[in-house]
């Protein structure tokens, strides 16, 4: 634990629908530590931007109940002065869509040197220009000496998403959050953009938040992976066990999802139903009992909660033991039949 870097502890962002609160994030608890990449997973509604923003300080109208421990600063319960001069510095943040994250009246050296002159009040004007240049070119960006003069929508997407890498990691911050930060990318520059966060994350020594749903880009880039659905972290693991060894139904019904090019003639899993609303979350009970109505009420716990099974592999309610897909239990039956 003395190497953890960020320490979320029952963490829960809920959102004014009426005249009632709602948690989007419900008792989230979790470490981030140095030079390590932990990825979020989950389908959209999940609560994975939300817990993001929480972390960073961009709610305006949540409740945020909790600790958000992150360099002896209690995020969460700090005064907006202090978390600005955290925010941007220390930690930082990747956007999901670039072009609405930039300025569209500023030129790429403008948005880029007010990160700097922000936290480095002393740059000159010329030493702005010359940090920007470099940043420009850490993140690859070809004639970086033109682009400055450039405004965003001259630029392509994967130029954009590189500016908004570049202003994230000007003050070369300890946290990086990047949420989807692939997202509406071709495959081409997506394998660039990860690249250029991996290399990131060994020259920096930073702690990195991946949020994205992508199974593929967690398998090449995570050290760890939580598993997030209706706004509870339902399993938590190395990325090599959590591949090799899903065991909550929320993970293996992703898994399960994805084609297999050995998988023969068989049809491709669909996880029923959807993400409930917000306001129609089941507050009591296993949240994604509804989508896996095959399975009996009495393997779900009233209260479910986090049972680490292994060093290490927390999976949370007690419906992991009993967990089954209907087609494996046709091959057990008629395996059955024929022995």
């Amino acid at each position: 634990m003395n190497n953890a870097l960020l320490e979320i502890k029952n963490l829960k962002t809920s959102f004014r629908i009426r005249d009632d609160y709602y948690a989007a994030v419900d008792d989230v608890s979790l470490t981030v530590n140095k030079n390590e990449v932990l990825a979020i997973v989950g389908e959209s509604g999940s609560g994975k931007s939300a817990l993001a923003f929480s972390v960073m300080g961009l709610h305006n109208r949540a409740k945020i109940e909790g600790n958000i421990y992150f360099k002896d600063h209690d995020l969460a319960n700090l005064p907006a002065n202090k978390l600005n001069k955290l925010r941007g510095d220390d930690m930082a943040m990747i956007f999901q869509d670039p072009l609405t994250a930039l300025n569209p009246l500023m030129t790429i050296e403008e948005q880029i040197a007010e990160t700097l002159l922000l936290h480095h009040k002393n740059l000159s004007k010329k030493k702005r220009r010359e940090k920007v240049i470099d940043l420009l070119n850490q993140v690859g960006i070809p004639r970086p000496e033109h682009t400055c003069d450039q405004f965003p929508h001259e630029l392509s997407g994967g130029m954009r998403q590189r500016v908004i890498i570049a202003i994230a990691i000007a003050n070369d911050p300890e946290l990086l959050i990047a949420d989807e930060p692939t997202t509406a990318l071709d495959v081409t520059i997506q394998a660039q953009i990860l690249d250029l966060i991996n290399d990131l994350k060994e020259n920096m020594n930073a702690g990195i938040v991946l949020i994205t749903h992508d199974l593929g880009v967690v398998a090449e880039m995570a050290d760890r992976v939580a598993v997030m659905y209706a706004g509870q972290i339902v399993e938590i693991a190395d990325v090599h066990t959590l591949f090799a060894n899903p065991r909550h139904p929320y993970t293996r019904s992703l898994l399960h999802a994805i084609p297999n090019i050995d998988g023969g003639n068989d049809k491709l899993h669909v996880i029923q139903g959807i993400v409930p609303p917000l306001h129609k979350l089941p507050r009591e009970g296993c949240r994604f009992a509804a989508r896996i109505p095959w399975i009996d009420t009495s393997a779900h716990e009233t209260n479910p909660e986090l049972h680490e099974i292994k060093p290490g592999h927390f999976v949370r309610c007690t419906c992991h033991n009993q967990f089954y897909f209907p087609d494996e239990k046709k091959k057990e039956e008629q395996a059955d039949g024929i022995s």
